[in-house]
């Protein structure tokens, strides 16, 4: 089994965002039982008492406007909470991906380095490696649906799928 960890700064926005798209994609592949995805977030802003916020409302609206999150295509959308990346979870997860730069240096901090090479920009894995910007500051949510979706596929491409 692949375990992927999607991370940003919050875990309402990008990285749910990223989960969702990615499992979406291997339950239309038909390899979803290849694969376990989660995501997680660098800072606790959005963890309050060991229960973290629901995905973002624009996050939700972007990922129902594609399918996913809906009664049919629900995959978990509405049950998701923000929750911190942990030190633990180095050894948990093969692939730990970030939304842009920022969230490496802090996902490195957390974890205590990366001596297996598990950590990623999810764009590095397409042909235009660039942070993904927070649609939470930049109202983007469109845009951003589009690039996670460009590097998920590129993604599971490296991947062989």
């Amino acid at each position: 089994m692949i375990k992927v960890l999607m991370v940003c700064w919050g875990n309402i926005c990008r990285s749910p965002i990223a989960q969702f798209v990615l499992q979406d994609m291997v339950n239309k592949r038909g390899i979803a039982e290849e694969f376990h995805i989660e995501s997680a977030a660098t800072s606790n802003e959005e963890c309050y008492g060991g229960v973290g916020n629901p995905v973002y409302p624009p996050a939700k609206s972007v990922l129902k406007r594609h399918g996913i999150g809906t009664p049919d295509n629900e995959l978990g959308v509405d049950e998701k909470r923000a929750r911190q990346l942990r030190r633990d979870d180095y050894d948990k997860w093969d692939y730990i991906i970030g939304m842009e730069q920022l969230n490496i240096g802090y996902m490195h901090k957390i974890l205590g380095g990366d001596p297996e090479g598990k950590v990623s920009l999810l764009m590095d894995f397409t042909d235009t490696p660039e942070d993904i910007d927070d649609p939470w500051y930049t109202g983007d949510f469109d845009g951003v649906y589009e690039q996670i979706k460009r590097g998920c596929e590129a993604f599971l491409t490296e991947l062989g799928y």
